[in-house]
């Protein structure tokens, strides 16, 4: 029997493009563990059968044990992870991998995905979306929203939350309705 870890998705797929094949191997899946169940619920011949489930055996998609045949259904997990492209993280400009870290698991194409509950996390978060606002610049409230709201289109949070935020936590001030940039790190 070979093993099917070394097989490609694209023979895994090939091996599965015989309706037979299919049939058996979906029998398999739902608790058929002989041929004559097979049969049973497939409704396809047992000289058919047989010769489906002797293809799949040596392709190692299907073996025994002492209750009967038994399908290696963690071998589709394999190969979809083998098909599936390399995960692409963002890069979010941090040399810290802790920090980076922390930023791929809230912030995921400008859009916050959530906020951290413990204080150094949320607080880097917090840094990060304040590089939005230039220092020295002053900004109305309505310009404030602008620079806000796409970091709240996942909805994690709103943009009067996330000001709120930035303005406890010292990054951005505010003073006859205009705010600034206060606080955080400056590039």
């Amino acid at each position: 029997m070979s093993e099917l870890a070394s097989m490609s998705p694209e023979e895994l797929v090939g091996l599965l493009a015989d309706a037979d094949r299919l049939a058996a191997v979906s029998a398999l899946a739902l608790g058929a563990r002989t041929n004559p169940e097979i049969v049973e619920r497939t409704g396809i011949d047992g000289k058919r059968v047989s010769k489906a489930v002797t293809r799949l055996a040596k392709a190692g998609l299907v073996g025994s044990d002492a209750d009967g045949l038994v399908l290696h259904a963690h071998l589709f997990a394999d190969a979809a992870r083998a098909a599936a492209p390399p995960k692409q993280y963002e890069d979010h400009g941090y040399a810290d991998p802790k920090a980076e870290a922390t930023l791929r698991a809230f912030v995921r194409d400008g859009q916050l995905t959530g906020m951290p509950a413990q204080p150094t996390r949320r607080r880097l978060v917090l840094e990060h979306v304040a590089r939005s606002f230039e220092p020295g610049v002053h900004y109305p409230e309505r310009a404030v929203t602008e620079l806000l709201e796409p970091w709240c289109a996942a909805g994690a949070t709103d943009h009067v939350t996330l000001r709120r935020y930035l303005v406890d936590e010292g990054l951005l001030s505010r003073e006859g309705g205009e705010y600034w940039r206060s606080g955080g790190p400056v590039d």
